[in-house]
């Protein structure tokens, strides 16, 4: 039975109001994803996947929103507000339709939503206005498993809870990764370099495998390389 949501979380951002909205409609490939074509900048203007665009009033305000079949919807929502020294203050919604297992969902979402949300301060912070090489890995089946999350905490050498202070993790094919660890909590690590961002989703605790994306800002980064080379590292902590 399909269920209605609604998630919103609000944060300060080291960047300015043009730096968030850039980096929402823009930017997405260093943050989120790469999307799949761009924004027609305009009320009523063609987004992607079928989006359309909502509000566009840059740099304040931006939402867009997309229909489907069986009553579902999904709509994003930006608010931006000028705060002294160079920094913003973004509310973000998000609303949409569960049509399954909706607590589980609803968890799963507002918990990506507060990661994402800090990976979007972290990009406009360090890397605002660049794209990049991207990539995303998913584990194997047996990282569902409801410790697996645990193997890449163990593996990458973190230990304890919160962030700060930095890890150094060999990668084949990569070399030597070593970057502050900029986000921690049981289903989520985030590490930064002074060229790339990787991201680690410990989705086991909601019914997927434990995932992955990479974000390389170097120039001439081979995002493919990078993926094919931590998706064996990922895989191999599960084999």
């Amino acid at each position: 039975m399909a269920k209605e949501f609604k998630i919103v979380h609000e944060s300060e951002i080291d960047g300015t109001p043009q730096q968030v909205f850039d980096a929402a409609t823009v930017g997405n490939s260093g943050w989120l994803w790469p999307m799949d074509g761009e924004f027609e900048p305009r009320v009523g203007g063609a987004g992607p996947y079928g989006s359309t665009v909502t509000a566009w009033d840059p740099p304040h305000r931006f939402a867009n929103h997309v229909d489907g079949e069986g009553g579902f919807f999904n709509s994003l929502e930006y608010d931006i507000s000028e705060r002294p020294e160079g920094r913003s203050w973004l509310r973000y919604v998000h609303s949409g339709v569960f049509f399954e297992d909706w607590d589980n969902q609803y968890d799963g979402a507002a918990k990506h939503t507060a990661f994402y949300q800090h990976t979007l301060g972290q990009y406009v912070k360090y890397f605002a206005g660049k794209q990049a090489a991207f990539a995303d890995i998913q584990g194997p089946e047996a990282s569902k498993g409801p410790d697996a999350f645990k193997a890449v905490k163990a593996a990458l050498g973190i230990h304890g809870a919160g962030a700060g202070g930095h890890v150094n993790v060999a990668i084949a094919g990569v070399g030597d990764v070593d970057a502050v660890v900029d986000y921690q909590d049981e289903n989520f690590v985030g590490l930064r370099t002074g060229d790339a961002m990787y991201r680690f989703f410990g989705r086991n605790a909601f019914g997927a495998v434990v995932g992955m994306t990479v974000h390389l800002f170097a120039g001439g980064a081979d995002g493919d390389a990078a993926g094919a080379a931590w998706g064996a590292w990922l895989n191999g902590l599960y084999s």
